[in-house]
């Protein structure tokens, strides 16, 4: 039985109050069972925080999902994701629900940590407010992270400096840059202090320099992937820009990564078990990139799961295997952006240029 439990000092705000009380009545209907301590193996906490100072719930393991929520007249003058977004950041939440106080509808809004921001239509007192609430958050509070990685310092010397595969990615990578999809994320470590920082790093790995992907098949399943937190136009060094993907590690579940000896190597991206699952599944595709970007009429996931989590893997690998050609794919991560597939990276970039929409469409 999945178990959740409500904290913070905003549980005194009576508008949150309100909030609470009609979710946990939602939360038990479905089966929930409410956890008054907030136990050590709690699986979903919901951090009520007092957005001016926002304290973080210091969960005891990965397996306690948090969800920041905060209330605030939405913004006239500027977007909503620019009031909120550093205040999920600043609570080491995966998700927060805004609430707009500027009238009595107190409109719900989303906002994940890759920047999607969308609302609940309903407003507070239809029958269906907390009923979609509930659907929207339980898939995301129930899903399984992937973000744990074993290296081996095993990467054969004649790969030490890189291959032509790695060469290619290099290329790409600037390309990307050079099309401005690899947007700076929000500046995480401006609003965190250097503890909170780490602490957010290990727990879901938040990144660093930029956003998106890419990879490139080498032999077998095994792929060269660019890694996490590192910035994708300018990739060189192998083991610290680009790493060798392996394997995957149901029991742990880990990546296996493949270094260079007498090295720290930077984490594998996020994203490694999508990737992992579309090489294995496809031996034609030889190239992935994803970007946080659109392309018009294009199949889309139908929950935007939260980044290296099993599902956004499993229902993009699923997009991708419906595909005419699951080597020629181009399927959208809904509120979050693409996942292309090609033979190689030059066959990805000849077939999307001149198509991408820097917006990514929110529902």
């Amino acid at each position: 039985m999945q178990t959740f439990s409500f904290v913070g000092e905003g549980l005194h705000n009576p508008k949150l109050q309100s909030f609470a009380q009609g979710l946990r009545e939602e939360m038990e209907a479905h089966d929930y069972q409410w956890d008054g301590e907030a136990s050590p193996d709690v699986q979903l906490v919901f951090n009520f925080v007092n957005p001016d100072s926002p304290r973080h719930f210091r969960r005891s393991g990965k397996g306690t999902f948090v969800v920041t929520v905060m209330e605030s007249p939405q913004p006239k003058t500027q977007h909503l994701l620019h009031t909120a977004y550093p205040v999920l950041i600043r609570s080491l939440g995966n998700l927060l629900i805004h609430l707009d106080t500027s009238d009595d509808r107190l409109q719900a809004h989303f906002i994940t940590l890759e920047q999607g921001c969308y609302p609940i239509r309903e407003s507070f007192g239809d029958p269906d407010y907390f009923r979609n609430i509930f659907q929207r958050l339980q898939p995301l509070a129930t899903s399984q992270l992937v973000i744990d990685n074993t290296f081996y310092p095993d990467l054969p010397e004649s790969l030490w400096e890189g291959d032509e595969v790695t060469r290619h990615i290099h290329q790409a990578g600037k390309k990307l840059d050079e099309w401005n999809l690899l947007p700076t994320p929000f500046p995480i470590e401006e609003v965190l202090p250097a503890k909170a920082y780490r602490h957010i790093q290990r727990l879901y790995g938040i990144g660093g320099l930029s956003y998106g992907n890419l990879s490139a098949r080498r032999e077998g399943n095994q792929f060269w992937m660019s890694a996490r937190g590192v910035n994708k136009g300018n990739l060189h060094e192998i083991g610290r820009d680009i790493l060798l993907i392996k394997g995957f590690d149901e029991d742990q579940p880990a990546m296996e990564v493949s270094v260079p000896p007498k090295i720290e190597p930077k984490r594998a991206s996020v994203d490694a078990i999508e990737h992992w699952m579309i090489y294995s599944e496809h031996p034609e595709v030889g190239a992935i990139i994803h970007i946080h970007a659109w392309m018009e009429g294009i199949p889309s996931t139908e929950i935007n799961y939260p980044c290296g989590t099993v599902q956004l893997a499993e229902a993009v690998a699923d997009q991708i295997r419906k595909a005419e050609d699951p080597a020629k794919a181009v399927v959208g991560l809904k509120n979050h952006g693409l996942t292309v597939t090609g033979r190689d990276l030059d066959d990805i970039f000849q077939r999307i240029e001149g198509r991408i929409l820097p917006q990514v469409p929110m529902e």
